[in-house]
């Protein structure tokens, strides 16, 4: 797969999950109303979706390479060379 194609593959899986996310949270809100009386699976797949979701979201920032910048981002912060790091000398 090009870079092209998975950078676009990844950011429709990362849209995807984001609807999926948004939608679920919404249908778990809603099943607190007790007028609508919603099926006990709509309500279970509310709570399912919900982690179908991130995980959809999590697999298209792997795919389309944003997961990476994070963890180099965060290793530069933390662990990086002499001058990103947090010493305690004076103490």
């Amino acid at each position: 797969m090009t870079r092209k194609n998975a950078n676009l593959a990844g950011n429709a899986l990362m849209i995807l999950g984001l609807v999926i996310m948004v939608g679920s949270v919404g249908s778990a809100i809603l099943n607190q109303l007790p007028q609508l009386q919603m099926p006990q699976l709509m309500v279970n797949g509310a709570v399912f979706g919900i982690f179908v979701g991130a995980l959809l979201w999590l697999v298209g920032a792997r795919i389309s390479g944003r997961e990476k910048v994070c963890d180099r981002y965060y290793w530069l912060r933390h662990y990086g060379d002499k001058r990103c790091r947090r010493s305690h000398e004076g103490q």
